[in-house]
């Protein structure tokens, strides 16, 4: 509708609710409402950017748990204060519509890539009364307040909700609002052309997947992904969940010197010397652009980052405990300088430090002047986070920067803000372990196989009595994966959403080996006569048989 049609139905309908909101708004100012408002002035915000908006779509049915505020009334007012109330959550999704409509009016006369001053004053002059609706109900924000995702400056003054809320709901906004409205969900069952086809050199992987990667559009790599390797026939989710898995394990490889291991030996984080090998910002916007792909089509990674980098990756500030990753000792000299009282200890700490630069030692400030500035017992909290900082982020900012413009080709920087980087981690790399007990309790049987066929029971009895490292060998030769999404084996990706592993019988021959078609999570299990049979040929599949694809 014209810019005036709406403007006129947003008028009539903000009248109808007038009364409410104000009469909830004066009651909440009075001091019903729990949550503090802020009183930022429109006009103490100088500039009103937004990110581009990914549209606006309803959630699907959830359940939330909501909780009253109450707090101290002015006597008289109780019965007053909770009628106001009453009315404004019977009428919350009107109200929330409204506000939508006139957010929309207000971004048709305001410049692409703002959001409308106007609109932000509306926002901060209703905010307790906007608080008080969400905090009683807060799935009006995953209904209704889209238009957060749009203005940073709006979503900080709800942020502190959106993050109480549960994971798994937050998870959801997030992929309802990454993934375009227009999106066909029929696309991915589509043959793909042959020009839209990723033919990867298994031999080279990382080069030949970084040379294709980067020259295609990436709006189409977001639509479908289809991959081949060189020289093989299998094509599908299977194909691209392996693709996906060992080429995390390449950007890995300390050949290229794009990260390093930490401390504690499992984990990774940028390489400061990276720049050894002349084209690793390329490289590491193309790792970016990777982990990007990766989440935004639910893909899990073979790889963990230590938890400052997941911090870079959210624009969360590091702090002094993010150094034991890389030097524990260090950490430890940092938190002693906290502890104790440095002021007759003749340290003789200024604002710079020596650090490594290619193997010389190089004095660097971490201040303007710092090496003129002694660190005392009032300074000393400050010194302690520039020295977080100097050692966490600007040795490795290039990287850093690098590494974020491609991810956030694909990801905006405006939704993953959503998470911690604990979440992160599971969103990106899934669970660590294979439980056996969620593994078995989510597999399926079919042709004649049941929980009690001898067979099953030898196959259940075999991986129980496997190592970590073979349970994940059979999850990668069914999956195609080697990880475990969040929520576990049930919410394993199939070729067509959600499909949990299904075991199938096939007519034993001497010397068979099990088979798998990854697409579908299916294992195909030969009906062996014995348990020692079964571990025996199940244990030659898994060692020679978990990476590569052919026609069955």
């Amino acid at each position: 509708a014209p810019c005036m049609d709406c403007k006129s139905e947003t008028l009539t309908d903000t009248s109808a609710n007038k009364q409410a909101v104000e009469a909830l708004g004066s009651d909440v100012r009075s001091g019903t409402d729990t949550q503090p408002s802020d009183r930022t002035s429109s006009h103490d915000i100088p500039g009103h950017h937004s990110t581009p908006g990914r549209g606006h779509r309803r959630s699907r049915s959830r359940t939330y748990s909501s909780s009253s505020s109450r707090g101290t009334s002015p006597p008289g007012s109780t019965s007053r204060s909770h009628s106001a109330q009453d009315v404004v959550v019977a009428c919350a999704d009107r109200v929330c519509a409204v506000i939508q409509a006139f957010y929309n009016c207000c971004t048709c006369h305001t410049p692409q890539g703002m959001t409308s001053p106007r609109f932000i004053e509306f926002v901060v002059r209703h905010d307790a009364v906007l608080k008080f609706l969400v905090t009683r109900n807060p799935k009006i924000i995953f209904d209704h307040f889209h238009f957060l995702l749009e203005c940073p400056e709006l979503m900080s003054r709800f942020m502190h909700i959106i993050k109480a809320q549960d994971f798994t709901a937050r998870r959801e906004w997030f992929y309802e609002n990454l993934h375009p409205q227009t999106a066909d969900p029929d696309l991915v069952h589509r043959p793909p052309s042959e020009d839209d086809v990723l033919l990867i050199n298994r031999d080279q992987v990382f080069d030949s997947s970084c040379k294709i990667v980067t020259k295609m559009n990436s709006e189409k790599l977001k639509e479908n992904i289809a991959v081949k390797f060189s020289g093989e026939e299998g094509m599908g989710q299977g194909v691209v969940r392996e693709w996906f898995d060992i080429l995390s394990k390449e950007i890995l490889n300390p050949d290229y010197a794009l990260f390093t291991m930490s401390a504690d030996g499992s984990t990774f984080q940028p390489n400061s010397n990276s720049a050894v090998n002349p084209d690793h910002l390329n490289y590491f916007r193309f790792a970016g652009g990777i982990m990007g792909l990766a989440l935004y089509h639910r893909q899990l990674l073979n790889v963990y980052f230590t938890r400052s980098f997941y911090k870079h990756i959210l624009g969360i500030p590091v702090n002094y405990h993010d150094v034991a990753s890389i030097d524990p000792e260090y950490a430890k000299n940092l938190q002693w300088i906290l502890d104790h009282d440095i002021s007759d200890l003749g340290l003789e700490l200024t604002f710079s430090v020596e650090t490594d630069v290619f193997g010389a030692m190089e004095e660097v400030e971490l201040k303007p002047g710092g090496k003129n500035i002694q660190v005392t017992e009032a300074n000393k909290a400050e010194y302690v986070q520039l020295v977080t900082e100097l050692r966490m982020t600007r040795a490795i900012q290039p990287q850093i920067n690098a590494f974020l413009q491609g991810f956030h080709n694909f990801i905006p920087c405006s939704l993953v803000q959503l998470f911690d980087e604990y979440e992160l981690e599971l969103m990106l790399s899934g669970l660590p372990e294979v439980d056996v007990e969620d593994f078995e309790r989510n597999t399926e049987y079919n042709s004649g196989y049941t929980a009690d066929s001898d067979v099953i029971k030898w196959f259940w009895q075999t991986v129980r009595d496997f190592p970590q490292q073979e349970r994940v060998l059979l999850l990668q030769f069914v999956t195609g994966s080697s990880r475990v999404p969040h929520g576990g084996f049930a919410f394993l990706p199939g070729g067509s959403g959600m499909q949990k592993i299904t075991i199938s019988p096939v007519t034993y021959t001497t010397n068979l080996l099990p088979t798998a078609s990854t697409c579908i999570n299916l294992l195909k299990l030969p009906e062996y006569r014995s348990k020692e049979e079964l571990r025996e040929r199940l244990r030659v599949a898994l060692q020679h048989g978990s990476l590569g694809y052919g026609m069955a």
